[in-house]
């Protein structure tokens, strides 16, 4: 399931993609317009603003805006950044790989079989997916 944090990030992102001139927007106007709770919503775009998708702006005028074309913004690296890993086992992880403490062989593992379908069906949906699709 995905968390109310990504979900929320996402939605941040989004609304940010859309603003003309990329103008800075102040986290109290992203969380009014996105029904999200402003503190919770200030973590989300440090994150998003530490792994340089944004920047921001202090003072009159300031706020939080997208320093990448929303075309280069996969949505496989957000959902890395905001959800962890990809994959739902550790063991088919790409990046985040860890063998399994109650499985003796991956390779005879049914569990596992499934879970490498799901992580590649996943990825494919995430991997040809950019901040512009959801715009558009």
């Amino acid at each position: 399931m995905l968390s109310k944090k990504t979900k929320y990030g996402l939605k941040a992102l989004t609304f940010l993609a859309i603003q003309k001139d990329r103008e800075p927007v102040q986290i109290a106007e992203i969380a009014k317009h996105e029904n999200i709770s402003q503190k919770f919503l200030e973590s989300i775009l440090l994150t998003l603003r530490k792994t340089g998708f944004l920047g921001s702006k202090k003072g009159k005028g300031g706020g939080y805006y997208l320093i990448k074309e929303p075309k280069d913004i996969p949505m496989t690296t957000v959902m890395r950044v905001l959800e962890g890993p990809i994959a739902l086992v550790p063991c088919v992880s790409l990046n985040f790989y860890e063998k399994c403490s109650d499985c003796p062989d991956e390779d005879s593992c049914s569990v596992h079989k499934l879970m490498i379908q799901v992580r590649d069906s996943t990825l494919e949906v995430f991997g040809n997916n950019t901040l512009a699709d959801l715009i558009s």
